[in-house]
């Protein structure tokens, strides 16, 4: 198992997988990049609107059709589910080639396939969760874990999260619904996140956290909380 960091135009991303898969996920990356890109040359306004966006009729059937559902699901811009879906991409790529074990974190965006468990940590900034993860176990096909943040990263947040964090079975669902839920809060008193955890409830979501200051809610299932050494750079410089 090697780690391994790919930076494609804007994807910056870190790879844990047997080496001689590197390859196949850069070529994934490339491929899926490449497909996305040829799509925002046609329809401009699927890579700047904040809101729901309906695809055109001559969009591929793959993972534009695929961004925008997801997004729609949860009230966003296509866009919210973009590293989430370069992720997933990445990984079943490597699955189709054989690996077994892959974790692909695309800047908080992680899919998994997993044939042991993993530790992730949680990087909220100045949060006093900071120092913590997620003892992340296997599951039967690729699955996500990501993150948005108003504090930590440059992806855009409307909202005051130092982390707000889902969990699904689909990535790129649970990429979009990590940038909605960090939206929704703009408090970082106690109440104000859980009234947003409430009623914020997606199909889809298998659990969520929301991290603010010395605050945190949580819904749903979630992995078991454990300590962890949380290295920010390994995510950003790999």
């Amino acid at each position: 198992m090697t780690r391994h960091k790919i930076h494609l135009g804007q994807t910056i991303a870190t790879l844990l997988c047997a080496e001689r898969f590197i390859p196949c996920a850069e070529a994934a990356v490339r491929s899926v990049r490449s497909e996305i890109e040829g799509y925002i040359s046609r329809d401009p306004e699927f890579l700047t609107t904040l809101g729901p966006h309906r695809v055109r009729s001559d969009a591929p059937p793959g993972v534009v059709r695929r961004m925008a559902e997801a997004a729609t699901k949860v009230g966003v811009g296509p866009m919210a589910a973009v590293a989430g879906a370069v992720a997933e991409h990445a990984v079943r790529a490597l699955k189709q080639a054989g690996a077994r074990h892959v974790v692909f974190d695309n800047g908080g965006d992680i899919a998994f396939l997993l044939e042991r468990p993993v530790v992730v940590g949680i990087y909220a900034g100045p949060s006093a969760l900071s120092g913590f993860g997620f003892r992340v176990l296997p599951r039967s096909d690729v699955f996500g874990i990501c993150t948005s943040s108003a504090s930590v990263g440059h992806s855009l947040s409307l909202g005051v999260a130092d982390a707000a964090i889902v969990v699904s079975q689909d990535v790129l669902l649970a990429d979009a619904a990590a940038t909605a839920l960090g939206n929704r809060i703009i408090s970082k008193e106690a109440g104000h996140l859980e009234v947003v955890l409430s009623g914020f409830q997606p199909d889809g979501v298998d659990g969520m956290m929301a991290v603010a200051g010395d605050v945190v809610g949580v819904r749903g299932d979630l992995p078991e909380l454990c300590r962890a050494d949380v290295e920010y750079d390994l995510i950003t410089r790999g």
